[in-house]
């Protein structure tokens, strides 16, 4: 055996991938020395350098899961119009990037014809960010993807312009624990119901005691029913989170009928002009009814037709609520508010005492 053969295979420990390497070199030459920037219309932004070169960006929608023959068209679009200089946001948009503005219209007109939207700039409704659904998750209650698609028809025309108080984020998660994100508006899934077990094969496909440490609430135990190792879920305590799923597939926690739909609103990332928020659950129970997901749909037109009339200028949807005050959200937006939108769960405590890190 030789010596190279014998060397065992390293890791690549590559980290972040080097930006820089595919960046427009108008972009590289500038790097950390702009000016100044505007927004000449939707979906463009152009930036000035201080050594006085320009660039313009092209910003247009995607459908995300995208197969090859759509990412070769945005490729050829990026070749012929834009110098193959093109990349991905971190909510699938596709951005091109020209340094000569006479290439602008041109690729405007070329991405529209092939169906790809222009704008989420501004005071628009951006991309939705969502997660992989039924493509790829292994715990996904509804798909994200589809939500997203059914949204984003309802959506087209505030993603075409600025018309929105400020910008607006919405985020959909197939389940409750994996991706669940925040944003001015998310739509989470929600289990109603503890899981269903398939004693048979526990034993064969779980580790039992992984499964019971992953609980965050200290539900599930170890038992032997007809005779073979198995678990079993207090109900009393159960949250139906999902996380003993994962681990242990035949503890089953899908369901049709009983895994709903739950939008919150309120999300906030960044520090600009407030703090970052947390995002608050307005609406429970909406049924998960594909393809096209009506009742979620005509339940978010709602919340965003009441901020975009009554938001003022620069406000994010948390800051308008906070103006404004829950009762005048509820009632603005003509949905119910019930007791479920009341905090009173006590069992946070007899939680933590079943814990070995936390004593009271």
């Amino acid at each position: 055996m030789s010596e190279a053969q014998a060397a065992p295979r390293m890791p690549d420990e590559c980290g972040v991938p080097d930006p820089q390497q595919y960046m427009h070199p108008t972009l590289k030459k500038n790097y950390g020395a702009w000016d100044w920037h505007d927004r000449p219309r939707v979906g463009v932004l152009h930036h000035v350098a201080k050594s006085g070169d320009e660039v313009w960006t092209v910003k247009a929608g995607t459908q995300r899961q995208m197969d090859v023959h759509t990412i070769r068209k945005l490729c050829d679009i990026a070749d012929e119009f834009a110098d193959g200089h093109v990349r991905f946001t971190t909510r699938s948009n596709i951005e091109y990037i020209v340094a000569d503005q006479s290439k602008v219209d041109p690729l405007i007109k070329k991405l529209e014809g092939e169906g790809f939207p222009v704008g989420g700039t501004g005071n628009s409704v951006s991309m939705i960010s969502h997660t992989q659904g039924w493509l790829h998750c292994d715990i996904p209650a509804t798909d994200a993807s589809g939500v997203v698609k059914s949204l984003m028809d309802e959506l087209y025309q505030e993603f075409t312009n600025e018309q929105m108080p400020n910008r607006v984020k919405i985020t959909t998660s197939c389940c409750q624990i994996n991706c669940g994100g925040q944003g001015d508006i998310a739509i989470n899934i929600q289990h109603t119901k503890p899981p269903v077990i398939n004693h048979d094969l526990v034993a064969n496909v779980c580790e039992r005691p992984a499964v019971v440490a992953r609980c965050p609430v200290a539900a599930i135990r170890p038992a032997l029913v007809n005779g073979k190792p198995s678990l079993e879920v207090d109900e009393k305590k159960c949250v139906c989170c999902g996380a003993c799923y994962p681990p242990c597939p035949p503890m089953q926690i899908n369901d049709a009928e009983n895994s709903k739909l739950a939008i919150w609103v309120g999300g906030k990332h960044s520090s600009t002009r407030s703090k970052p928020s947390f995002h608050k659950l307005v609406v429970a129970g909406l049924p998960n009814t594909p393809p096209r997901w009506p009742e979620v749909s005509k339940t978010v037109m709602k919340i965003l037709h009441a901020y975009k009339e009554d938001g003022r200028a620069w406000e994010r949807m948390n800051e308008w609520i906070d103006r404004i005050g829950w009762p005048r959200f509820f009632e603005l937006t003509g949905l119910p508010f019930t007791k479920y939108h009341i905090e009173d769960w006590r069992g946070g405590r007899n939680s933590l005492n079943a814990s070995n890190h936390v004593h009271f």
